[in-house]
């Protein structure tokens, strides 16, 4: 490369995601316009860690999704990713630390990195709540397509086509939680981390060119198949494919004027060991969680005296409990989960003017004044700084 214009035939590829904006709700609006430009910028800059960091000889955690790379993370999980290859053995060990889910996922190809996901996805799932291993507790596990002969501690299999490992640390007091340590290790002989040759450095621009655009090929269509399917303010459960085994998910599309409020309500399950909501943008972001009240969860929710949730979408504060802040869009999605617990009851959705909000509430719903709410967004936005997020 010799200019800065050799640069560019390389990152061609990132018209193929400006030009997905055919495909969101309003491709006309200058606003969705804008949007996608910053959905862009956001995967590539993502896509540096991708391709750049680390390999599966020389394996370590980079970020994956967070309050920055914001492509549907759950605001109370924070995710990190290592290449690997199921031909290979690794240990990662650190300590648990004492949050809700600490889990592993291995897959043939991490999303973004190639323009179909394989089938069979090579997926496979370990949670060190299953192994056994105690909040706050160091660890150490081998990850391998087969077990090390003579080995008697923990382990979890691989399949021989994986090509990335994430995990998923899931915090619900982000308080006084605490994430856990890790590291990741390649335990075959490997030569050294070797200088990228020229070719090679082109070529990973031009994969990471692709990955926004084949982040929203493979998420535009999940949250678009809601609205098709059922349309705007009705949730529609499912689970997914290479997902938490024991999670459901229950989304929605949301829709409402400035004027109006959506009350989302539902029975809570007897055995709820997690369970949370958050909203998301029109192209399957997460909105801003730090600053914004835009999602909640079991730890955090306060429920009516008749033992429902009752949380209440407004453009401005509606002075109640569980309110979840759009953050100014009057449409996105909704993403609520049940994990392990004993029911799955599906929450409604009911549209009704915000100053008749009220009389949609039960009578002792109590009042949030403005200092008390200027407050749960502080301990809020202190208690996620306080994470480790990358």
């Amino acid at each position: 490369m010799q200019t800065e214009r050799d640069l560019l035939p390389y990152l061609a590829d990132l018209e193929g995601a400006i030009g997905n904006l055919r495909n969101t709700w309003r491709p006309e609006d200058p606003a969705y316009r804008a949007d996608v430009c910053r959905q862009t910028m956001m995967s590539l800059s993502y896509a540096y860690f991708m391709y750049f960091h680390a390999d599966a000889e020389h394996p370590d955690w980079a970020p994956l999704w967070n309050p920055v790379y914001t492509l549907q993370p759950n605001p109370d999980d924070i995710y990190v990713q290592s290449p690997i290859r199921g031909d290979l053995t690794y240990r990662v060990s650190g300590n648990r630390g004492t949050c809700r889910i600490l889990s592993f996922t291995s897959q043939a190809a991490l999303s973004g990195t190639v323009d179909t996901m394989p089938q069979p996805s090579g997926h496979r799932e370990c949670d060190t709540n299953d192994l056994g291993i105690g909040l706050g507790e160091n660890f150490s596990i081998i990850f391998s397509a087969e077990r090390p002969a003579g080995y008697e501690g923990h382990w979890a299999p691989i399949d021989r086509s994986a090509r990335g490992l994430f995990t998923r640390y899931r915090m619900y007091d982000w308080e006084t939680e605490v994430d856990p340590v890790l590291s990741i290790e390649c335990l075959d002989p490997v030569p050294p981390k070797p200088r990228l040759s020229q070719e090679e450095i082109l070529h990973r621009i031009t994969e990471m060119a692709k990955l926004p655009r084949r982040k929203t090929d493979l998420y535009y269509p999940m949250q678009n198949g809601v609205k098709d399917r059922v349309g705007f303010n009705v949730f529609e459960p499912v689970r997914y494919p290479g997902a938490l085994v024991k999670q459901t998910y229950w989304p929605a599309c949301f829709q409402l004027d400035d004027d109006e409020a959506l009350i989302i309500e539902t029975e809570i399950p007897s055995r709820a060991p997690y369970w949370n909501v958050q909203l998301n943008d029109p192209y399957f972001n997460a909105l801003e969680y730090v600053y914004r009240l835009s999602s909640t969860n079991g730890a955090m929710a306060t429920l009516s005296s008749d033992g429902k949730f009752r949380g209440v979408i407004a453009l401005t504060d509606p002075g109640v409990p569980n309110w979840l802040d759009p953050a100014g869009y009057n449409e996105g999605g909704i993403y609520g989960r049940w994990y392990d617990c004993d029911s799955e009851p599906v929450p409604t959705i009911t549209r009704v003017k915000l100053a008749e909000l009220p009389a949609h509430l039960p009578a002792d719903t109590p009042v949030v004044t403005p200092g008390q709410r200027a407050e749960e967004i502080r301990r809020r936005a202190v208690a996620c700084q306080r994470r480790r997020r990358w």
